[in-house]
């Protein structure tokens, strides 16, 4: 197949989105399809003939808030760099419905080319950044405002079957694809040695963008709270636009955390050189995170959120503490510290639940959806 996909964000892989965007357009590759890419692209793929260029999108006194400090950008939709990436294509799938995004379907539709998406974007992800996550009026304006892009496609690609039900609640018409993110076979258990640091901690890792929804805060007061607080290190794996508040709130723990935003090899050996994952935040569509820890065998704690998808992968009530309470969480840290046998155990079981994530077999799902797309439009 020929395949065109149109991304606003795609470079640095500090967020969920760019790590599945990247992982999709190369295991369509390595399965043999060709694959084109539209975004504002960062360097590295600026001479690559199959990325086609836009110039991002500018937004005045907030432009270093959104572009340096969260790494997004958005692009301005060029309509004759995005015809010559749509023309010929045997399917498009548009991946976020801002500007680009739209213009990418009205030029689909121009040309009688089959598209779909993906939803990727959680409302309450955007209202995070304007202290509105809470507000139940604010999200449901922005479900709104996403369905007048989602109801024009016929297919959307959902990364967890909690965002495929938050849809239909929203009226969201598609057909809607659940599919997972996946995990690429760089993550896998092995036997890495602690750092010399940590020999005789209790390390504790977390994956996610220094984000106030990612909630990073409550993982910080379990930890005060415990009574192995002095025996534990945190590592908080990622980059953000919250770095600030959270060395803040880390003041007062014996170990100060390792905050570092790793490449994918490093993470690999980090994750298995950890003792615990623990996913405090409150608001995630799926988070690949979680999974790349379960894959190495990672016992995971997870915000039994209401906003979350990631509680689903809880394996039993040892691996889900209450919705944003951070006593609940200690009682739960303090167990898996207490009881390293039983969490050996989980971590058997886990690296087998893990295997339903493969990257391959989720490449595969995706292929499917395309053709789908492509027989219906015939």
């Amino acid at each position: 197949m020929k395949i065109t996909i149109v991304t606003d964000i795609l470079g640095l892989e500090n967020n969920g989105t760019v790590k599945t965007i990247k992982r999709l357009i190369n295991g369509l590759a390595d399965k043999g399809h060709e694959v084109k890419v539209v975004s504002p692209l960062k360097n590295d793929e600026s001479n690559n003939p199959k990325y086609f260029a836009v110039e991002k999108r500018h937004f005045g006194i907030f432009d270093k808030y959104i572009s340096k400090t969260n790494g997004a950008d958005f692009g301005i939709p060029d309509k004759n760099v995005l015809r010559k990436a749509i023309e010929g294509a045997d399917v498009v799938h548009i991946v976020l419905p801002f500007k680009m995004g739209r213009a990418a379907l009205k030029i689909c539709n121009e040309l009688h080319v089959p598209c779909t998406s993906a939803f990727h974007c959680q409302p309450e992800n955007v209202t995070s950044h304007i202290f509105l996550k809470n507000s139940v009026i604010a999200n449901k304006l922005l479900y709104l405002r996403f369905r007048r892009f989602y109801n024009k496609v016929n297919y959307i690609h959902c990364p967890s079957q909690f965002i495929a039900d938050e849809l239909e609640k929203n009226n969201y018409k598609a057909k809607k694809y659940v599919i997972s993110n996946g995990v690429v076979p760089t993550y896998r258990r092995e036997r890495v040695e602690k750092p010399q640091d940590y020999k005789d901690k209790f390390v504790i890792l977390f994956t996610g963008r220094y984000s106030k929804e990612k909630r990073h805060d409550l993982l910080i007061k379990a930890v005060k709270n415990s009574k192995y607080a002095d025996k534990i290190q945190l590592i908080f794996a990622g980059n953000g636009p919250n770095e600030r508040n959270i060395k803040k709130y880390a003041k007062g723990l014996k170990n100060p955390p390792l905050m570092k935003l790793f490449s994918q090899e490093e993470l690999s050996r980090v994750v298995n050189y950890c003792d615990l994952y623990v996913h405090p935040s409150d608001v995630e569509i799926e988070a690949i995170a979680c999974i790349e820890a379960m894959t190495c065998g990672l016992v995971p704690v997870i915000n039994n959120a209401k906003k979350s998808a990631t509680k689903a992968f809880a394996l039993d009530d040892r691996n889900l503490f209450k919705q944003n309470d951070y006593k609940d969480l200690t009682q739960k840290i303090d167990y898996w510290v207490e009881h390293p046998a039983e969490k050996e155990q989980m971590s058997d079981r886990y690296v087998e639940y893990a295997q339903n994530f493969n990257i391959s077999n989720c490449i595969d799902k995706m292929i499917a959806m395309f053709r789908d797309a492509i027989a219906e439009n015939k």
